[in-house]
Order: structure tokens, then C-alpha cells, then sequence
């Protein structure tokens, strides 16, 4: 299950609560163009209206942008979430609290389908940031010295 393209920042940005798979509407240009990982997660978020999910932000490039002069494709357009009605419901719930927003994380294959993984966040704020980029480089120091401990 390689990621296509995925949200680099999420991580640091976001502290989630709960992930889902979801499926996604896309043009066959636009497979191929994530096939070939191009686009971006930046900025993108989901949104709940009249009973279906959208996601709203992805930029996804045409494939071959020089067979696309006549055609008006809108690369950060809207693009549809294929979601069960159960997990509609209960995010719909959820994303509706205060501090409460619905991101995709990452868009990768399973199998020939196209799948995105997105996820119930709450923003962090800059201390916690700042915590866990301390722990992160702890960890790496504790590593990198059990490993020259080791070589010796």
C-alpha cells in the first residue's frame, strides 16, 4: 500500500482522534496523475453537506497538460467521497463539535482502487508542537547512541 501523496505536515499540525478509508471520485487523467505522484494534500479538508462527503483543496495536476488546451479542467476542484451512510452519520456528528475538523491524510492504492485515509482531528497548539519535535529528537539521539554503542 504505497502513498501516492500524502499530508507531510498532518502529523505536526493535527493530533488525531480517528482515521476511516474512504474511496474517492476521480477522472481517469487524474488517477494517472496520482499514479505518477503528483498533487498535494496542502490546505485540503473535508466537508459534510446534504448527506455526502466532499473534499475540498487536493491539487491534483493533469497528466498531460499540453492534451488539456480545449478541455477547462479545474485541478483544485471538488471532488466526492465514497463513504457508508453509517460512517456519514458519525462523522457528521463528530465534525460538527467545536475545535473539530475532518482531513485527509494520505491517498494511496489498495489494489486497483484508489483510496483516501482521512481523519478526525483537533489542532494542536504551538507548545505541544514544540513538545513533540522535542521527543521526536530525544528519540533519535537515544538511537543514534545505542547504535554507536553497538558498532563499537
Amino acid at each position: 500500500m504505497p502513498n501516492l501523496i500524502e499530508s507531510k505536515k498532518a502529523g505536526l499540525n493535527y493530533e488525531w482522534l480517528e482515521t476511516y478509508e474512504t474511496g474517492i471520485e476521480l477522472f481517469g487523467g487524474e488517477v494517472k496523475s496520482l499514479k505518477a505522484k503528483q498533487g498535494s494534500l496542502e490546505g485540503a479538508r473535508v466537508l459534510i453537506r446534504g448527506g455526502e462527503a466532499y473534499v475540498v483543496g487536493i491539487f491534483i495536476p493533469p497528466y498531460q497538460p499540453n492534451n488539456l488546451k480545449a478541455v477547462a479542467y479545474d485541478p483544485n476542484r471538488t471532488r466526492r467521497l465514497l463513504l457508508k451512510k453509517s460512517e456519514l452519520r458519525e462523522l457528521a456528528e463528530k465534525g460538527d463539535q467545536k475545535g473539530l475538523t475532518i482531513v485527509p491524510l494520505s491517498v494511496y492504492n489498495k489494489g486497483r482502487f484508489i483510496k483516501v485515509k482521512i481523519s478526525l482531528v483537533r489542532g494542536k497548539k504551538k507548545y505541544d508542537k514544540r513538545e513533540d519535535l522535542k521527543k521526536k529528537e530525544s528519540k533519535r539521539d537515544v538511537a543514534r547512541d545505542l547504535k554507536s554503542s553497538l558498532t563499537r
